[in-house]
């Protein structure tokens, strides 16, 4: 398939694995000016970042996405509605016209546009072959809750870095390189990075201060930096509004006459 038509799904891949929860009315900034500690352990730091993963049953919030690439750029607005562990819900919209949604099970990635009338309902094949490794529910779900892509262990290694704690694999594969930076206040994800040198893919999330919202961490706004072959695209989230534990429901049919998106 033709790259520019890839360019749509990627740009809500890139949504779904990295929308969080936003700061709301009464809830208390956190800016991450604590220094880290000398005396964290490598396993600390893991039990402490894994601990730190927000606490609730089903979240809901609408965001304003600034997107930008060498051709276009776009502002638009987007729903998001999750219940933890099994469903993550997104619908874009300018002007109260939707333009695709995402619904995103521990089993199944589904997906429409309407401006091209197209659909993808499948596997999570297509965003493991994108990014280059394996992916799966639960790790777009850590993403969205400020945790590690990947399981973090004790082959990984510790340094400080811009007062962040620095984290990285003991031997980086020749063709995927990854890092992360953790506040050392709240212990969630400042800076990840993604990097495939070979296919000259590189993929940045950086989060801005953390909001606490009954007793847990989200972040406030994201900045999502993806490059490939030296085309770079930006994608800003700024959150408006979130309701924690609400009730919320996953409303997604594809329209009829919609053509299947196949990906070679």
């Amino acid at each position: 398939m033709a790259k520019n038509r890839l360019l749509p799904y990627r740009l809500f891949f890139l949504l779904s694995i990295t929308i969080t929860a936003s700061s709301c009315k009464g809830t208390k900034a956190i800016t991450g000016s604590s220094m880290p500690s000398k005396h964290l352990s490598t396993k600390q730091l893991i039990q402490a970042h894994s601990s730190a993963t927000p606490q609730f049953k089903t979240l809901a919030a609408r965001l304003q996405v600034k997107y930008e690439d060498p051709k276009s750029s776009k502002s638009i607005t987007v729903s998001l509605r999750m219940e933890k562990d099994k469903n993550i819900w997104i619908k874009a919209s300018i002007l109260g016209v939707t333009l695709a949604k995402v619904l995103i099970t521990p089993d199944r990635v589904s997906y429409y546009e309407t401006l091209s009338n197209t659909y993808f309902d499948g596997d999570f094949t297509l965003i493991s072959n994108w990014l280059g490794t394996e992916i799966d529910f639960k790790q777009a779900q850590n993403i969205l809750l400020g945790q590690s892509i990947f399981s973090l262990d004790t082959n990984y290694t510790l340094s400080v870095f811009n007062n962040k704690y620095k984290l990285e694999p003991q031997k980086q594969p020749d063709n995927f390189i990854y890092s992360i930076l953790l506040n050392p206040d709240t212990f969630t994800v400042n800076y990840e990075s993604l990097s495939q040198p070979y296919d000259n893919r590189l993929l940045t999330v950086f989060y801005g201060n953390y909001t606490k919202i009954n007793n847990s961490y989200y972040p406030s706004k994201i900045h999502i930096t993806s490059t490939e072959n030296e085309e770079k695209t930006n994608i800003n989230l700024t959150y408006k509004k979130i309701d924690v534990n609400a009730p919320v429901r996953f409303p997604f049919t594809i329209p009829n006459g919609y053509k299947e998106i196949i990906l070679d």
